[in-house]
């Protein structure tokens, strides 16, 4: 037991373990008692091994990001590409993050759905305690040292006072899993470059494989790494190793990146116009406050930290990159609420490497205590080991005893949709409408929804159901039609969450909603409220089936296809065209007059008997050009997840296709596609037979082609050194007497 190594497997294990039996459900409450441990476990089924459908928060609309990757993209060879389930159709993995979903695929080999999505969710928390010990070694403490600091950092994931930052168990357990795997790989990363720097520049393809993986599993986070380690640059050798991490992190991850920026960059996603969290000091679930940088339970950390940083400090330490890891992200914070007006990146996002850079000061204050006590008394040795274990064993006793409300939200996550006692309701609303024919299904949004085990719980249609997509889904920012959709939501509910900011919401105005489903071509909506039933039979809708407590009605009928009966406007503002076509969807009477961003360059009248009008104000209104006199037909349509084709009549007019617009769609046929108000596609027949597709950009094959490459050369590369290790390995024996 003298081997730092034991004491480091064991110190690292513990936190390790107890992270584990709570993820897993073993451990079902604690209670705080009197004597020494000063608390009690209770124990109880581990429902991370039930074969069920996870929920709760953000998680319980997470599980069919995975099941796409599974059913649809990875059968047409494809780690990203588009998806009709959720907002008339949307560019999955596009905007959010592959590798979480990828290993859920893969453990779905050996495992049910639902238990290998659980084992995934649980992982990036379960891994932080070795993230904290690697970057605490790649500092250059020891590794009795880097076993309390990573036991230290491993309370981090049990702070209750948020619950949707990133990092901890509740945010975990809200859907932010990806970020907890980017988190602890993060760390790895830091963890191994500065290891590399100290080494003498040695350069290890391990860092650039950890930030590949940073980047594939949240890219906020991979942000702020890079950001952290700057400073290495100013350590001898210390640009060579981290300017190849960079390249090699990129190269290895450009199969997702590369699209990704692309994409962003041409203002493909949603703002959401995030409310940044304000404060400094207090708040916290039992304050009855929002979450600050100091909530009340972590002023004691935060004061260890002070401790650690200036004793670090003092003895001259290389703990830049920590100290930067802390201070950063809690400047960034301060900005973005206050000096800079950007909200596509919510400030609390950064709040996680503050918090767990002081937990890692915090810790290394306690390890270099125990260190300096242990040489203030004989046998050094023997009590370097004893202090460090009681050390451990009180933070492991306060970390259990400070533990609340954390194993009540992975039961009510984990015990599954099948777990909630009003699963009947919901599982017959399925059947229902499963039964109907094919159509894209609004529902009422409504926070009691959450009885069935989180308020999106019905985002989930495509996932029960066959080919009835769900209007609302999850991963807001990935699609243009999230901001028209919610505010059809508004519409159509009683409560609706309305998400999106600055936003004219019209709540329960069903003359105005069922106009913008139609241009959506919904089929059915589902009624929760009575309020909302009431409303759909005032309008008249068709009652189609009524399963308490839920009705489901008909939309009046409405086509995937229309054919311009007006010639479109083109808007040529400066403005965003988002802001024109927001105004445009307000003027209900006038959506038959279509507004696009792009049209055909020419108009030769030998083709075609009409111009297409432009216009450069955003507020409208918007009426367009000549009625057009050519009336015609839509036949032949087949609807597919990467394609799309159709039969008309109507050469050369505009034709309004109701599939969320991006630029990957190719039209052979026809003119375009051209983005259309509010988030569609307009493309103008050429040919009788019009066929879309959803192509790979130039950034895809360029990105595949860089991880492959790369990946290749790395495999290689590691291959070659293997082989010229063992053939060093071999012994060189004598020749035998007499040879």
């Amino acid at each position: 037991m003298r081997d730092p190594r034991v004491i480091a497997l064991i110190g690292v294990g513990l936190p390790t373990l107890l992270i584990a039996l709570i993820m897993a459900g073993f451990i079902g409450q604690v209670h705080q008692v009197d004597t020494f441990p000063y608390f009690s476990i209770d124990l109880s089924w581990p429902t991370m091994f039930m074969a069920n459908t996870p929920t709760g928060g953000d998680m319980g609309a997470h599980v069919l990001l995975p099941a796409i990757l599974r059913d649809e993209l990875l059968p047409a060879g494809r780690l990203m590409g588009w998806s009709n389930d959720w907002y008339a159709g949307f560019p999955a993995l596009y905007f959010y993050f592959p590798l979480p979903a990828l290993f859920t695929v893969l453990l779905d080999v050996l495992l049910p759905y639902g238990v290998a999505f659980k084992i995934t969710a649980s992982l990036g928390v379960m891994a932080l305690p070795l993230g904290v010990y690697i970057f605490a070694r790649g500092i250059g403490y020891s590794r009795l040292v880097a076993t309390i600091t990573a036991a230290t950092g491993s309370m981090y994931v049990f702070m209750e006072s948020f619950s949707i930052f990133g990092g901890n168990i509740k945010s975990t357990m809200a859907g932010e899993f990806s970020f907890a795997w980017s988190l602890s790989l993060s760390l790895m990363y830091l963890g191994v470059v500065l290891r590399d720097t100290r080494n003498g520049g040695k350069v290890s393809p391990l860092a650039g494989v950890l930030l590949a993986a940073t980047a594939l599993s949240h890219i906020v986070t991979t942000i702020v790494v890079v950001i952290v380690s700057l400073p290495i640059l100013l350590r001898r050798r210390g640009w060579r190793v981290l300017t190849s991490s960079w390249a090699l992190g990129l190269g290895l991850a450009a199969i997702w990146a590369l699209p990704f920026a692309l994409s962003y960059f041409q203002e493909l996603t949603t703002d959401m116009k995030w409310n940044p969290v304000t404060g400094l000091v207090g708040g916290g679930p039992f304050a009855g406050t929002t979450a600050t940088p100091l909530p009340n339970e972590f002023i004691p950390i935060f004061a260890l930290a002070l401790v650690g940083a200036g004793w670090s400090l003092a003895r001259r330490d290389r703990v830049a990159v920590p100290l930067v890891m802390t201070v950063a992200p809690f400047v960034g914070y301060w900005l973005l609420q206050s000096a800079v007006s950007f909200t596509v990146v919510y400030n609390a996002r950064l709040l996680p490497y503050w918090y767990l850079g002081c937990f890692v000061f915090a810790g290394i204050a306690l390890g270099l205590a125990v260190a300096t006590l242990a040489r203030w008394v004989p046998q050094r040795s023997q009590n370097l080991i004893v202090g460090t274990g009681l050390t451990l064993v009180m933070l492991l006793a306060i970390t259990v005893a400070g533990i609340h409300d954390v194993p009540g939200w992975v039961r009510w996550n984990y015990n599954g949709y099948e777990g909630k006692e009003s699963f009947s309701e919901y599982q017959s609303l399925m059947t229902e409408v499963d039964a109907l024919p094919a159509g894209r299904v609004m529902w009422e949004a409504n926070s009691d929804l959450g009885r069935y085990g989180t308020p999106m719980a019905l985002m989930l249609f495509p996932y029960w159901t066959d080919d009835h997509p769900s209007m609302e889904g999850l991963l807001f920012e990935s699609s243009l039609t999230t901001p028209f959709h919610f505010l059809n939501a508004s519409e159509v509910s009683r409560s609706p969450s309305n998400p999106v900011r600055e936003l004219n919401y019209r709540s329960m105005n069903f003359d105005r909603g069922i106009k913008h489903l139609a241009l959506y071509d919904v089929s059915y909506y589902v009624a929760w409220t009575q309020e909302a039933k009431d409303a759909a039979a005032a309008y008249g809708l068709n009652l189609l089936s009524r399963t308490d407590p839920f009705e489901v009605y008909a939309l009046p009928d409405a086509d995937l296809i229309d054919i311009a009966t007006v010639t479109p406007l083109v808007f040529t503002g400066e403005e965003r065209f988002f802001e024109a076509a927001l105004s445009w969807y307000d003027d209900i009477e006038n959506l038959d007059r279509w507004l696009v961003a792009d049209g055909p360059e020419t108009c030769d009248p030998d083709d075609c008997a009409f111009d297409w009008p432009s216009t450069r104000s955003a507020e409208g209104p918007f009426l367009g050009g000549a009625p057009i006199a050519t009336r015609g037909e839509v036949s032949n349509l087949e609807f597919e997840d990467h394609r799309i084709s159709f039969t008309t009549t109507a050469v050369g007019v505009p034709h309004l296709v109701k599939v969320s617009y991006f630029p990957n769609w190719k039209a052979t046929g026809a003119d375009g596609p051209y983005l259309a108000a509010p988030s569609l596609m307009v493309v103008v027949p050429t040919e009788q037979q019009v066929v879309l597709e959803f192509t790979r950009s130039w950034a895809e094959y360029l990105g595949m082609i860089s991880t492959f490459g790369v990946g290749g050369a790395l495999i290689v590369l590691t291959v070659r050194r293997r082989r010229r290790r063992q053939g060093a390995a071999v012994p060189e024996f004598p020749a035998a007497a007499g040879s």
